[in-house]
């Protein structure tokens, strides 16, 4: 009874059989581990605070894509796609230049690469107006109340909760194309001319690290957001997907899914 009363000061909850362990000293500003399976919350740490959720949003371009899209088919990069980027990290992929639409998936998933999601929006015949209608529909579909769009790289305004994420990841995972994606630790792209030749590596450093069964997941960061990452994974023989919003530091947001992950995994 003392834990559970010590837990509900600090904002921290945990259920289930791994109470008695404590709770992992979580760092982010929210998180939370869901269990994949029946969506029964394992540990939350402020997990329905509303916050900026950087590129962690992709997963919402992906969702609202995948079902008019000719994963076979080319797509241009347009001058359109470049303004949409504008803010975030270097881009690899050249104006001028035309990916399969299954690479440009590979590319904002794995690498987070900001030309991309206007690109697909457009390869599924969405203007990027029309792309964000789309996965703040998707938002709605899955009951995620707190989930709001208005830019479809998620460098300017989209608002989310560590459990809305991780219920957002829960769904993304469902789709086979897109699981097989995110559970890449690398890609190589080839423009259709052969002119660009790109290898990603993910920035999922834990999936890279491979010491946990890590199922594939997604990162984030702008100045307002801080430091953002959703992921999911088998521990202990359970699938959990977990969210971990506002980290104040690049690496603080994989550190927290080691202690998490631990925990879990009895402490091992």
């Amino acid at each position: 009874m003392r834990t559970l009363v010590i837990c509900a000061v600090l904002g921290v909850v945990a259920t289930g059989s791994v109470q008695a362990r404590g709770v992992p000293s979580v760092q982010s500003r929210s998180a939370v581990v869901l269990d994949a399976s029946t969506g029964d919350e394992i540990f939350g740490k402020d997990a329905d605070e509303i916050r900026p959720i950087a590129s962690t949003t992709k997963i919402f371009v992906a969702m609202a894509v995948r079902k008019q899209l000719d994963l076979d088919g080319w797509t241009e990069i347009t001058r359109s796609d470049a303004r949409f980027a504008v803010g975030g990290a270097r881009t690899r992929l050249d104006i001028g230049q035309k990916f399969r639409n299954k690479d440009l998936l590979r590319a904002m998933l794995v690498a987070s690469d900001n030309r991309a999601p206007t690109a697909l929006g457009r390869a599924a015949g969405m203007s990027p107006d029309e792309l964000v209608a789309a996965m703040n529909a998707i938002a709605h579909r899955l009951h995620l109340k707190h989930t709001k769009f208005t830019d479809p790289t998620g460098l300017r305004g989209n608002v989310s909760t560590a459990r809305e994420m991780a219920i957002a990841l829960r769904a993304t995972l469902e789709d086979d194309v897109l699981r097989a994606i995110l559970a890449q630790d690398a890609a190589d792209v080839v423009s259709k001319d052969h002119y660009s030749r790109i290898h990603y590596s993910s920035t999922n450093q834990p999936l890279v690290a491979g010491k946990w069964g890590v199922i594939g997941g997604k990162t984030g960061y702008t100045h307002s957001a801080g430091y953002c990452f959703v992921t999911a994974a088998r521990i202990d023989d359970r699938e959990v997907v977990m969210a971990f919003l506002g980290a104040a530091g690049k690496l603080t947001r994989f550190d927290d899914f080691n202690r998490v992950a631990a925990w879990l995994d009895g402490g091992q």
